[in-house]
């Protein structure tokens, strides 16, 4: 037994606090910049009198907020957690970011009810689901979003190789 190693976890956990301050403040410079881009943008069409300008504004103020707050908040309040990360789960959230970057890249060509079916069996697989059952749930979910953004919240959405079909 060496020296050290009684002060292993506390090294560890000081470090890990170390860098979830470190990444609250990175993020908290990058809201801050965003505020600031927010507050000079000007749409070319407004269906509100106040404009769109207020909801960015407020979003990055609060994400702001929010990291400040975890960057500068007492040691006391904080404690060491354990992600129980491993392997498979490592590697589902890297297939589970890819599925988001592959429907981000798929949803204006494939529109939005085949890319959100696409994606949505995607997670659903990954998450250990029964692919019968999320296959079922993808493409209602996907129709039913679709209805809902569509019909009322009268949001156009791509319909893309549907659009011959449906519109």
């Amino acid at each position: 037994m060496s020296i050290c190693q009684p002060f292993a976890p506390k090294i560890q956990g000081m470090l890990l606090m170390t860098m979830e301050r470190l990444f609250s403040g990175l993020m908290a410079l990058v809201s801050i910049f965003l505020i600031y881009l927010a507050i000079g943008y000007v749409a070319p069409i407004a269906y509100d009198p106040i404009g769109p300008r207020p909801y960015p504004i407020l979003i990055f103020s609060l994400l702001a907020f929010g990291c400040l707050v975890v960057a500068f908040r007492p040691a006391s309040f904080t404690k060491a957690i354990e992600l129980g990360l491993n392997k498979t789960i490592i590697r589902n959230l890297i297939l589970c970011a890819l599925a988001l970057l592959v429907y981000g890249l798929i949803f204006e060509v494939l529109g939005f009810i085949l890319a959100t079916i696409l994606m949505s069996f995607a997670v659903g697989l990954l998450f250990a689901g029964n692919p019968l059952k999320s296959f079922i749930f993808s493409v209602l979910i996907s129709i039913g979003l679709y209805v809902l953004f569509d019909l009322f919240l009268d949001v156009k959405l791509p319909l893309g190789l549907l659009s011959g079909i449906i519109g």
